[in-house]
């Protein structure tokens, strides 16, 4: 597994959001609440900065963001069939490759959330049958993100349906592991080519703990 990390300006505006975030949620001093407004707003224009997006899009993100800061849930579904993996269009991402998943949904468990985003964006009922990996996501060298995440890659099983598009993902089909697309066809900001070698890693040998950083 890869060991990148983030630049700098990233993890510090996320830093910031964070203190911002807490304060907000928990002070009453209208002194204090306003000091972490302006903090909320500084690490807003570092994050624009940074990213290039502008300042509007962020101020929009951290909008949606209230409380303490924690990290988010991304479940991806590695599923296997003939010793081949599924892999899914990503329509957002100009049709590039990735495994099927997405964020987890509040009132589902893990494996219920990689199970419907499967079904969903593919159209097949799958069994998630192990929890292969718990990943930071600012480790593993994607594209940078406004979110700080873990990925969580479940093995699963088809056990029905039939494939179908959706709105979010156009062509879906399975890869063995010497015909995968390259880097340079995957959506990065989604999944890496060593994450999907690690997943064959799991199917040939089922008795390996579940990775973790």
């Amino acid at each position: 597994m890869s060991d990148q990390s983030e630049p700098k300006w990233l993890t510090r505006a996320r830093e910031f959001q964070s203190i911002a975030q807490a304060g907000l949620a928990y002070s009453t001093n209208e002194y204090d609440l306003d000091r972490y407004k302006q903090i909320l707003s500084l690490a807003a224009e570092i994050m624009a900065e940074g990213s290039g997006e502008p300042i509007e899009r962020i101020e929009k993100l951290f909008a949606n963001e209230t409380g303490y800061l924690t990290p988010k849930i991304d479940v991806r579904g590695a599923v296997f069939q003939d010793s081949r993996i599924l892999m899914v269009k990503e329509l957002i991402d100009a049709g590039k490759w990735t495994l099927p998943g997405g964020w987890g949904d509040v009132n589902n468990t893990p494996r219920e959330n990689v199970e419907r985003e499967v079904r969903e964006e593919t159209g097949l009922q799958v069994k998630a049958t192990k929890l292969a990996a718990v990943l930071d996501r600012t480790k593993q060298g994607h594209t940078i993100a406004p979110h700080y995440s873990y990925k969580l890659f479940f093995i699963c099983d088809v056990v029905g349906g039939n494939f179908e598009t959706s709105l979010e993902t156009g062509e879906s089909r399975f890869f063995s592991e010497n015909e995968l697309p390259t880097e340079e066809e995957l959506s990065l900001s989604r999944i890496r080519l060593s994450q999907i070698h690690r997943m064959f890693e799991h199917l040939r040998h089922p008795e390996l703990p579940t990775d973790f950083d």
